[in-house]
């Protein structure tokens, strides 16, 4: 079944208080990861238009890439390289604002100037990160981790 958003404007509380109870519904009834996990991704790049976001998910020692919306994406990162892989060694919410400043910046993009990542974590188990880049520098901070955390509560594995 087809969704459509409702894409708000306004401040970026609005327009989480708008997308997140949007998200909620779309995957509440589904028990399928990689759908629920495409059209959170969906979801998020079409409120906000942020540059990249997207979802790894721990396999085999490794965070490998899963579904994302954006440009092409390192497919694999190892524990403790770059921004996704030390939030997922620290088991912690990693808010860069300057990305070229971030000792050990993995580049999959020259494009990307700031980033978010949030652990997926389940009983102190990291299951795998959200990652979402900014083609702007400064762009997120407390606000942002504390209503995507929200999204990676509702997420079932």
């Amino acid at each position: 079944m087809a969704e459509d958003l409702k894409i708000t404007e306004g401040s970026i509380i609005e327009q989480y208080k708008d997308i997140i109870p949007q998200i909620l519904a779309i995957i509440a009834d589904e028990r399928d990861l990689v759908a629920n996990l495409a059209n959170i991704v969906a979801a998020l790049k079409e409120q906000f238009n942020w540059f990249w976001v997207g979802f790894y998910l721990v396999k085999d020692n490794e965070l490998v890439l899963a579904p994302f919306q954006g440009p092409i994406a390192c497919t694999r990162i190892a524990k403790g390289r770059g921004v996704c892989g030390d939030a997922w060694e620290q088991s912690k919410v990693l808010i860069v604002p300057d990305v070229d400043a971030y000792p050990g910046h993995i580049a999959c993009s020259s494009h990307s100037k700031s980033e978010i990542v949030l652990p997926i974590l389940r009983n102190g188990t990291c299951l795998g990160v959200l990652d979402i880049d900014s083609s702007a520098l400064n762009t997120f901070d407390e606000i942002d981790a504390q209503y995507l955390q929200e999204v990676i509560d509702a997420i079932r594995f």
